[in-house]
């Protein structure tokens, strides 16, 4: 059937230059013989990869003697005319750089496939069609495998059917997208011109993979909570609100969601985890979105030092999966200039212990507030009057130890007043059985203990109450429906929440969370 569509209104004016107006006119030639430029379907029997995979190995005239025909799909990404014949080359994004498993495409393929069209083969009306495709394009072809004059392996098509017509031209080939911000805002362009880009993110979807897999073969559940609450609990953040209609009521998008986990380990479900995200209404910086993905698992009858050994475990098993291991066996992640050993054991140290440890001074000296406030002041920290001892030492410890961090490191023994759900250590009810993961100078991963003793645990949310009264917007709301749940009796039990987004950005070497997010949020244009 004749598509003879003439143009849409208005679509013409949106073109910016004259090579759109080109391709478009191109495409609208199409039409008008009956061919649509934006087809339906290709069914392929090969990928670039599979080819290389399937007929790498074989000679020029192994591939002259075989009569069998592939069928594979791609982006042109390189065109070459040369009289009666013509290159192309398609990317599909499986020929992928440093594949360890043997999968990826040979290095001068540039990770592309090499199409081969002669005049002889697919005729002179095709060929003439076929020298009118642009960069961009996403085209189907058919047909044998050969090596060239140059021992290239490549598909000798026999038919090449133009499936998707670009009318936008992509960036020049070694310019690529030049602006960080636009590959950000453009990441479907970013994608297609950046190796790197598309290997964080393969990068990414393995990390996930690899985590679900550990936590399934330990009997852990994958579950789902709400996203929109009617408490903005379980973290101290600012949320995002918007309004319910038919109930009339306000919402907070999910800051995180450890108190709906909890209430299952109180219904019986003893080990369960969510990949969840996350939304706090707080700044932009390389580091923070305002949505994010965590993975929070919670553990009944475990405790916060069972955690610490799951966590080294899974977090080296990936990062040795992903970099393997060096000469003398360690397993090292470089990033940032810095090269960083997942080696097991991390290093494990009291918060106290590791400020004191930076300023080189005692770390009892650090239990009387006259040093602690001393300390604060030559730290630039305002006003800490206001706050108790624990509050001031994690202020300091973040001012000026945090950043310090670099090997994986678990800091322990947290302040009762800084962890409104953590349990309380036995021996000393100040501090609580708490660690958090830092690496790179910043925090990957944070769990404890949790608190099941819903007196206990009342007591933390009047406190946190009294400091959202007092103007501290981040402060935990009362929950009265998970005292509720903590009173029907919750097991003793362990949790931790890891943030997926640092977690690839340490293991890739991306410097900023934009690099790790497929949308980050940006400024309208």
């Amino acid at each position: 059937m004749s598509d003879d569509r003439g143009a849409t209104p208005g679509y013409e004016q949106r073109l910016e230059n004259r090579l759109m107006r080109d391709r478009y006119e191109r495409a609208q030639e199409l039409r008008a013989k009956g061919d649509n430029p934006f087809a339906n379907g290709f069914e392929t029997t090969h990928n670039a990869a599979s080819i290389f995979a399937e007929f790498g190995a074989r000679t020029r005239d192994e591939l002259a003697a075989d009569t069998s025909e592939v069928a594979v799909a791609g982006r042109v990404r390189l065109f070459r005319k040369m009289g009666r014949a013509l290159f192309m080359k398609v990317q599909d994004v499986t020929c992928r750089p440093g594949l360890k498993d043997g999968a990826g495409c040979p290095e001068d393929t540039d990770n592309l496939l090499q199409i081969f069209v002669s005049r002889d083969a697919v005729g002179e009306e095709f060929f003439a069609d076929i020298k009118k495709l642009d960069l961009g394009d996403i085209v189907g072809i058919r047909g044998g495998v050969m090596r060239t004059r140059t021992e290239e392996l490549s598909v000798e098509a026999t038919s090449v059917r133009l499936l998707t017509k670009s009318i936008r031209p992509l960036p020049e080939k070694f310019q690529g997208l030049a602006d960080v911000e636009q590959r950000f805002r453009q990441r479907y362009v970013d994608l297609v011109m950046n190796d790197d880009a598309r290997e964080v993110f393969f990068a990414r979807s393995l990390i996930v993979k690899r985590i679900r897999e550990f936590l399934d073969a330990r009997g852990f559940m994958e579950v789902e909570t709400p996203m929109m609450h009617v408490t903005a609990g379980g973290a101290a953040a600012r949320p995002f609100v918007t309004h319910h209609n038919a109930l009339d009521i306000d919402l907070y998008m999910r800051i995180a969601p450890e108190l709906y986990l909890k209430r299952l380990l109180v219904g019986g479900l003893d080990r369960v985890y969510e990949v969840n995200r996350n939304f706090r209404n707080e700044g932009l910086s390389r580091q923070h979105n305002p949505e994010f993905t965590m993975l929070e698992f919670y553990q009944a009858y475990a405790t916060w030092e069972d955690l610490m050994e799951l966590t080294e475990e899974m977090i080296s098993g990936i990062a040795e999966e992903l970099h393997g291991r060096s000469e003398d066996g360690r397993v090292l992640v470089t990033s940032e200039g810095h090269v960083m050993d997942f080696s097991r054991p991390w290093r494990r140290v009291s918060a106290r212990d590791v400020v004191a440890q930076h300023l080189d001074i005692e770390p009892e000296t650090l239990d009387e507030r006259a040093t602690l406030n001393e300390v604060a002041a030559k730290a630039g920290i305002d006003d800490p009057a206001s706050w108790d001892a624990g509050k001031l030492l994690m202020e300091v410890f973040d001012e000026l130890v945090e950043e310090t961090l670099i090997q994986p490191t678990f800091i322990t023994d947290f302040p009762a007043s800084v962890s409104p759900l953590a349990r309380r250590k036995e021996d000393n009810p100040e501090l609580t059985d708490r660690f958090e993961l830092f690496a790179l100078g910043r925090e990957i991963a944070n769990a404890f203990s949790e608190l099941n003793d819903p007196e206990d645990q009342y007591g933390r949310f009047a406190a946190q109450l009294a400091a959202r009264e007092a103007g501290d917007d981040e402060a935990m709301p009362m929950d009265e429906d998970y005292i509720r749940a903590l009173e029907y009796g919750m097991p003793p039990a362990a949790g931790e929440g890891i943030g997926i987004d640092r977690l690839v950005m340490l293991l890739t070497g991306a410097e900023s969370i934009r690099e790790v997010i497929l949308f980050p949020h940006l400024r309208p244009e």
